[in-house]
């Protein structure tokens, strides 16, 4: 039930994300064409799959939420994965449409100056997006969220996009007409660089990567224990935005199985309180001090 909850608060700042985007997109596109600023509508492009990643998490959010099946005895919580690779890829292919429009500006003879509504626009776009990611950042720390942190941090990035976008047309004003054009490259050289970030997250979850270093403070989490000698054969991997971890530890052998077993739940109870770890495997094994002359 707890689960359940988080998901639907992160299923909230999705819908917030959408919201926003829909509108900014619309903003600037419209504004960005009729203003000639090729920034503020290569940004509003940028916003446009912005709004295809936040459906696509959104999506992930739903069916993640599914119970475990006859054929997902695990549950659906990678559904959240699949779908950043899926808005990588869209990502990608626009981020690339934008950057070939940026490169065929600086070749056309007849680009008119962007009018002063449209750095206007790329301001206000910039302050709106700011508390898009004030709220969703806060969100994502209180129902500790990766999917809605990665959406807050989306939603950084394009508010520093629309101030870039701002300075650009700003800089047309002082006869830099070609800075426009470089503002909309950057924009599309962002939203590559996102999406294969998005991508190299997502891929290294599915092959089931893990962090090292958080690896070895777990091992000693696990290792701090008052009865264990030793641990061995720790490894984990990420199940969506859960943790699904196993480790042996090693202990007095002359325990019997009921105090065996009290250790290996002393240690989940630990890995939950510590680390947030809900789905650990502990097995126990007898520790034998080999002596050496």
């Amino acid at each position: 039930m707890l689960r359940k909850n988080k998901i639907s608060s992160a299923e909230k700042g999705a819908y917030i994300s959408i919201v926003a985007y829909l509108f900014l997109a619309a903003l600037k596109l419209t504004i960005g064409h009729y203003g000639n600023s090729q920034g503020l509508w290569a940004d509003g492009l940028n916003n446009s799959t912005d709004i295809i990643a936040s459906i696509a998490v959104l999506v992930g959010l739903k069916i993640s939420k599914r119970p475990p099946d006859d054929d997902h005895l695990y549950g659906h919580m990678r559904a959240e994965t699949i779908a950043s690779l899926v808005a990588a890829f869209i990502m990608v292919s626009v981020g690339l449409q934008v950057i070939i429009g940026a490169v065929q500006s600086f070749i056309r003879p007849d680009q008119e100056t962007p009018g002063m509504l449209t750095a206007y626009t790329a301001l206000f776009s910039a302050l709106f997006m700011l508390g898009v990611y004030l709220y969703n950042i806060r969100l994502s720390k209180r129902i500790n969220s990766a999917a809605i942190h990665a959406v807050a941090q989306d939603n950084k990035s394009d508010s520093l996009v629309s101030i870039g976008a701002f300075i650009g047309i700003i800089g047309t004003k002082f006869g830099l007409g070609w800075l426009d054009s470089v503002a909309a490259l950057a924009v599309g050289l962002i939203i590559c660089r996102t999406a294969w970030s998005i991508f190299r997250d997502a891929s290294h979850t599915l092959t089931d990567g893990f962090d090292e270093a958080l690896l070895q403070e777990i091992n000693e989490t696990i290792a701090s224990g008052d009865r264990v000698k030793a641990t061995s054969d720790i490894k984990a991997r990420m199940h969506g935005n859960e943790i699904f971890l196993e480790a042996t530890v090693h202990v007095d052998p002359q325990l019997t199985v009921i105090e065996g077993h009290d250790i290996t739940e002393e240690i989940e109870n630990t890995l939950q309180e510590k680390h947030h770890i809900k789905h650990a495997i502990i097995h126990v094994e007898p520790h034998f001090i080999t002596n050496k002359n």
